[in-house]
């Protein structure tokens, strides 16, 4: 079983304002600590084999320069890749707004590793998107990288699990739920949105993950 309450507290999260290759920037910055070596969480994230048992299939020229599109979600072009510290890759869902995504890898106490993961996107999109839709989808973005180093955790540990279904298991969702909160807390301090709706754009993110669950849950 997951340790949802945990696995919820080991992830630090923030809101950043990394450029990207057009200018300026907004991101959001995932951080968490693994207990393997860097060069096993390095090998995780590269490896076309290791990749497809905790994120997805993955297909392209993975190289510098090359290209890469994983099953059903996102692809992109690399455009760093500095063994084993450093990877950065556009990442766009199908003929979606180009983001880029930098994972950024250091050895941690005890032969750990410390994972910061960074997805930014231009500034005046963001800022155009949260004016007009509210911050829901920001939070449903943290929440689904949330959810990707829960699986990278899951994976490291041993777990045998199928990354095309697992996220529809009680567990998963009741941990994307508290995750939606958790960023919620978050956007709110940064934002200075108010209750009313800071809830509203919790609920929307949930809605995603969990529909059946109505928005509850505290992270």
């Amino acid at each position: 079983m997951i340790d949802i309450v945990n696995q919820i507290n080991a992830i630090h999260r923030e809101l950043g304002n990394q450029a990207v290759a057009t200018g300026e920037g907004r991101s959001l910055l995932l951080r968490r600590a693994y207990d393997a070596p860097i060069e096993d969480v390095w090998s995780a994230c590269t490896d076309p084999d290791r990749i497809s048992r905790w994120l997805a299939p993955i297909e392209g020229d993975l190289r510098l320069g090359g290209t890469f599109q994983l099953k059903d979600n996102a692809g992109g072009e690399i455009l760093r890749c500095e063994k084993p510290h450093l990877i950065k890759v556009t990442w766009a869902m199908g003929e979606g707004m180009a983001t880029e995504v930098e994972v950024r890898l250091a050895s941690g106490d005890g032969g750990g590793t410390v994972l910061e993961l960074e997805h930014a996107a231009p500034a005046e999109i963001v800022d155009e998107m949260a004016r007009t839709y509210g911050p829901g989808g920001t939070i449903g973005i943290g929440g689904g990288w949330d959810l990707t180093l829960l699986g990278l955790d899951l994976f490291l540990s041993g777990a045998e699990f199928d990354p095309a279904t697992w996220e529809d298991t009680s567990e998963a969702k009741e941990f994307a739920t508290r995750s939606c909160h958790a960023w919620g807390t978050v956007i709110q301090a940064a934002w200075g949105i108010g209750d009313d709706d800071i809830a509203a754009a919790i609920a929307f993110g949930v809605q995603h993950f969990a529909p059946e669950s109505g928005g509850s849950g505290n992270g």
